[in-house]
């Protein structure tokens, strides 16, 4: 098959122009939809989940051409609320000078047109299995979403050897950070009950407030780690602490406190939650927590290296291995298979004005369809 140049570039503009909050559904897949199936794609649209999380749309798509391998692109088409002050409508997607303008540009609606546009440029008769796993609900909760889609694939028999998934991980130009892994995610809240009463008359109450800080103060006091060859130290985070006693002569009856845990592979978020209610249990901490993801390192091999032989072939810049930045839907596709992603400058992802360069979006397409190619001929 072949592709002109604007294929990424008027792909992006027709996803763009489709308003997709996430969580997202409707018109955004169903644009997707009808550019895959002039390609071959069997696509399978669904809606799962209720609120609050819910419903969310997933798209899975797939192509088999032969014997050979699967390989994977992973996605989201859901966006995160535009916000007021934008320079024009934030989804009406505007060229301004070499910037295409409109929320999903680079988070991530840019690198799923580049991929379709690379599946457009790649030989007809190439061996094996192409899928997209694209979802509406990356950006809010993600209950709804990837392992949804990793359900529906176990339900068709499916699961593939490669994945790549488009995230903008790109710093200061197009193609000079791959990410390989991530660190994972919790987050804990910790209360502490006492008894309320008057501060005239302590010996009636029972403050909560000094073991709520005497329990932040060990934990703030905790190291995890130093780090690893891949990863940053693992660190603790008090990110709230509430009280909500508006009265100055109560003792108050209760005190809360919220921590965030960003872990490297060391760890396992069962395991950091079992450590803080061991400081917390015993000064009368109770802990509830909620595993966001787990750590995942996607070792340097095969991949990366067909990754970044690409890129360097397209570009000519030398990529950077990092695990850095926040989680992505990879801490879940990383229990399938050996996973990177690998997108556009991330400078203006969730901003106002949020733009890709025209130029940027072409040269994905063509690394895209170099990744695919090299994967599936192996």
């Amino acid at each position: 098959m072949t592709s002109t140049n604007d294929d990424a570039v008027a792909l992006a503009e027709a996803l763009m122009a489709c308003p997709s909050v996430t969580p997202a559904t409707g018109d955004v897949f169903a644009a997707l939809e009808t550019m895959l199936l002039p390609l071959g794609f069997t696509v399978d649209r669904f809606v799962v989940g209720e609120a609050p999380d819910g419903p969310v749309e997933n798209l899975l798509a797939w192509r088999t051409t032969g014997a050979g391998p699967h390989f994977a692109f992973a996605g989201h088409l859901d966006v995160v609320p535009p916000g007021t002050g934008w320079t024009s409508d934030p989804f009406v997607p505007v060229r301004r000078g070499d910037l295409l303008h409109g929320r999903g540009a680079v988070d991530m609606k840019g690198a799923i047109a580049a991929f379709v546009a690379a599946l457009r440029q790649l030989p007809d008769d190439l061996p094996g299995t192409i899928s997209l796993i694209i979802t509406g609900d990356e950006e809010g909760p993600a209950t709804y979403g990837t392992l949804a889609l990793m359900d529906r694939m176990a339900a068709h028999g499916m699961r593939p050897d490669l994945c790549l998934v488009g995230e903008p991980t790109s710093s200061a130009r197009l193609g000079d950070v791959v990410k390989i892994g991530r660190r994972g995610s919790v987050n804990m809240w910790i209360a502490v009950e006492g008894s309320q009463g008057h501060v005239a008359y302590p010996h009636l109450a029972d403050n909560p407030i000094p073991r709520l800080v005497r329990i932040l103060t060990a934990i703030e006091a905790e190291v995890l780690d130093e780090g690893t060859d891949w990863f940053q130290p693992s660190n603790i985070e008090i990110t709230d602490l509430e009280v909500g006693n508006p009265a100055h002569n109560v003792i108050p009856g209760r005190a809360s406190a919220r921590i965030s845990i960003r872990f490297n592979d060391r760890h396992s978020g069962e395991s950091l939650i079992e450590r803080i209610r061991a400081i917390a249990g015993p000064l009368g901490g109770a802990v509830t927590a909620k595993i966001s993801g787990e750590a995942f390192l996607t070792q340097p091999g095969a991949l990366s290296d067909l990754v970044r032989g690409a890129i360097r072939e397209v570009t000519g810049v030398e990529t950077e291995l990092s695990t850095t930045g926040g989680t992505s839907d990879a801490r879940f596709l990383s229990r399938l298979c050996p996973v990177v992603e690998f997108g556009l400058c991330n400078a203006t992802m969730h901003k106002l004005d949020e733009a890709v360069a025209v130029e940027d979006l072409r040269d994905l397409a063509r690394i895209y369809a170099l990744v695919v190619e090299r994967a599936l001929r192996g």
